[in-house]
């Protein structure tokens, strides 16, 4: 076996762990709503939207072009340099998932993924090696401006949505209403795993592509092979089964209290906006369209918002394409003064250590089904008066 394959095996195996950790970061997107309402328990929850990204992920390949085609210029680099960069961009994506996820903070998988793999880029080849910008395409137009859109657009309608619904319901019993906005939710949450597979599985399929495309397999211009959509949508299937706990704790109780129509109105919202970006190839954050719902939810109910959770939040999301790329840079300097496939090596090591701290460092606080509901003591709920929408639901 060439040192080259060897290179390419661990960059696919390497691919799959991030789409790995990007299924069980981003569980909270589509089913911490629900968890936190009641309308799921919390391991049925994970096991439908696990069911759910593993279907979405065959639906479309436009994310995956834009990841594959849209970021490196490929005319510049190719073989195991092109490798190298890929690899050393997937490790800085995996660290700060992990690292995030330790934190309970739902930061963009999307964006460490593509923070990672600019920064290894820039290290490599210079400014000019990253497509900036290009007519429609390159980072700026597909992922920096939906970045900066998407969580104020997913607010708005949120909020309207939110607004309008509990107007609509309220001359009806609260019990009864609860019971059938739960039922929504099911359905709504369902919605938000399948355009989670659609959009998050595809960006990994984008980036085994671009490795295959550097070893000689593919021609950039080749369609996506069935295994390596297979591969991809099992790995983050996996991934969503486990079940981020800790950012479902976040999402569902840190931010607003929610309650089931607001559920409904945000899963709705997140579902309606991923897909439609995954229509036009958008490589968009999840994560900041959900989180960006929910908060809308809170605005249009008129209920309390733990604005200090959504400045962690946001703080997060400014950091992560820079830190995930600062640390792609790293990974792949660290390989290149080695050189080869004993650089790869010391790369992985050093990946491999970091998760390990990083999981022996999360049993010291452990969050799981037994308590992905409660927030932490010294944190309790908001308590505020009942707003007017309040008061004209429960009556």
């Amino acid at each position: 076996m060439s040192a080259e394959l060897m290179v390419l095996l661990i960059v696919i195996a390497t691919a799959l762990a991030f789409d790995f950790t990007n299924g069980f970061h981003d569980t909270a997107n589509a089913m911490a709503t629900s968890i936190a309402t009641g309308a799921l328990k919390p391991k049925t929850a994970v096991a439908l939207s696990g069911v759910l990204n593993l279907i979405g992920a065959f639906l479309s390949v436009a994310v995956a072009a834009t990841v594959a085609k849209g970021i490196v210029k490929l005319d510049d680099v190719g073989g195991q340099d092109l490798l190298v960069i890929v690899f050393a961009g997937l490790v800085g994506g995996i660290l700060w998932n992990l690292l995030t996820w330790l934190l309970g903070l739902p930061s963009s998988s999307s964006h460490a993924l593509f923070g990672g793999l600019i920064g290894s880029t820039i290290a490599a080849l210079g400014w000019n090696g990253v497509i900036w910008a290009s007519g429609s395409d390159g980072v700026l137009i597909k992922i920096v401006l939906p970045a900066l859109l998407a969580p104020v657009i997913a607010a708005m309608v949120a909020a309207i949505g939110t607004f309008v619904v509990y107007r609509i319901t309220r001359g009806v019993d609260q019990e009864k209403s609860e019971e059938g906005f739960r039922w929504g939710q099911i359905g709504s949450a369902s919605l938000v795993s399948l355009a989670h597979g659609t959009n998050d599985a595809q960006k990994t399929m984008g980036v085994i592509f671009l490795a295959l495309v550097a070893y000689g397999s593919l021609d950039k211009d080749d369609h996506m092979p069935l295994w390596v959509m297979a591969a991809c949508a099992v790995a983050i299937a996996l991934g969503t089964y486990l079940g981020g706990w800790r950012i479902i704790r976040t999402l569902g109780k840190g931010l607003v209290e929610i309650e089931s129509p607001q559920g409904l109105a945000a899963e709705s919202t997140s579902a309606a906006i991923i897909l439609t970006s995954a229509h036009f190839g958008l490589p968009l954050s999840t994560t900041q369209t959900a989180t960006g719902a929910i908060l809308g939810t809170g605005i249009g109910k008129g209920a309390e918002v733990r604005w200090r959770v959504m400045g962690r939040m946001a703080v997060a999301w400014m950091l992560t394409l820079p830190m995930a790329g600062i640390v792609g840079a790293i990974c792949w300097v660290i390989a290149n003064l080695i050189g080869g496939l004993p650089g790869v090596l010391v790369v992985l090591g050093i990946l491999i250590a970091g998760a390990l701290g990083i999981y022996l460092r999360s049993r010291r606080d452990p969050v799981g089904t037994h308590n992905v509901n409660e927030w932490p003591e010294g944190h309790q709920s908001p308590t505020s008066a009942p707003s007017p929408i309040d008061q004209n639901h429960a009556g």
